[in-house]
């Protein structure tokens, strides 16, 4: 039977039971990333439904509102999160935008997306903005492997390139460890790439069991930028990594590849979260009406009707 940390119940990203049934909004309020990452394609103005992509980037101020906005429209909003389009902790609108919200809403959980290059450092201003669950990127532990997926990390005002990996691994792990010792709920996601780490997730699960990682959650490549020559794995080649990484870790299986401005319920089919591209709308969104709740599909152009946006 799995079991659920507390502070993680009833998040629909790392407790499956709650997946169908509560909602979370991605607030876009974090362009800037401190890594490339070979597989990643970030846009702002974009409609395709990935993660990195947020068809407009909020102020704080700008995200408190439209919070107000969705909670007081949609009850099932139960969790706000930061998932970029960039990094969460390379832009510190992440923090004021969570403390912000945070003190008007201390009941709604927060949570956070990081490539875990600063987690270490800022693992105590999370947790004085409310963040109870973090979700960390770790798409290899071994040196030879993790350089096939960077390109350059940027840190302290340094670039980093052949070397990327020597120092963004090191800084993933210690960042976790400092998350778990600090009481947040981590969960690790991973990118399988056939070609590249297939034959590696069991070495990463084994590695993050033995920092307390709570939950991994294995996500098929989207070929996108760099690797967009690299094939996507089959269902097949997905659970079994699922199969290997689970001897070790808890594996969550619902997961959707939600943009950074998703809003909903990300399980549900008449309201997928994943599937709202902000200021797109489809023939059902049109006249599409439902009781506060219900399921009504929305996009974020409808949601911030009257809250100022920019690029």
């Amino acid at each position: 039977m799995t079991m659920i940390p507390t502070k993680a119940q009833g998040h629909p990203c790392f407790d499956e039971s709650a997946h169908h049934r509560v909602g979370r909004m991605h607030i876009p309020v974090a362009p800037a990333c401190n890594i490339k990452c070979r597989y990643c394609y970030r846009e702002i103005g974009g409609g395709d439904n990935r993660p990195g992509v947020a068809y407009k980037i909020l102020k704080p101020a700008e995200a408190l509102e439209a919070v107000r906005s969705v909670v007081a429209t949609d009850e099932t909003i139960k969790v706000i999160g930061v998932a970029g389009p960039g990094d969460a902790l390379a832009n510190d609108a992440t923090f004021d935008s969570l403390a912000r919200i945070h003190k008007e809403f201390p009941h709604l959980k927060k949570c956070i997306s990081t490539n875990g290059l600063r987690l270490a450092e800022c693992v105590d201003d999370l947790a004085r903005a409310g963040v109870s669950t973090i979700s960390v990127t770790v798409n290899a532990v071994k040196p030879s492997v993790g350089r096939e997926f960077y390109r350059k990390v940027r840190l302290d005002g340094r670039n980093y390139f052949e070397n990327a990996f020597d120092v963004l691994g090191v800084r993933q792990l210690a960042g976790i460890e400092a998350a778990v010792s600090e009481g947040l709920v981590v969960k690790v996601n991973t990118v399988l790439v056939p070609e590249v780490n297939g034959a590696h997730i069991e070495d990463i699960a084994r590695t993050l069991k033995a920092l307390g990682v709570s939950l991994m959650n294995i996500m098929p490549l989207k070929p996108l930028g760099d690797m967009s020559g690299y094939r996507a794995p089959t269902c097949l080649e997905l659970e079994e990594a699922r199969y290997y990484a689970e001897k070790h870790v808890e594996q969550f299986r619902a997961c959707k590849q939600c943009r950074a401005d998703a809003v909903g319920i990300p399980g549900s089919a008449t309201h997928p979260g994943h599937d709202h591209a902000a200021g797109t709308r489809t023939s059902r969104d049109n006249g599409a009406k439902g009781a506060k709740g219900a399921g009504e599909r929305r996009t974020l152009t409808d949601i911030f009707t009257g809250v100022p946006l920019y690029h």
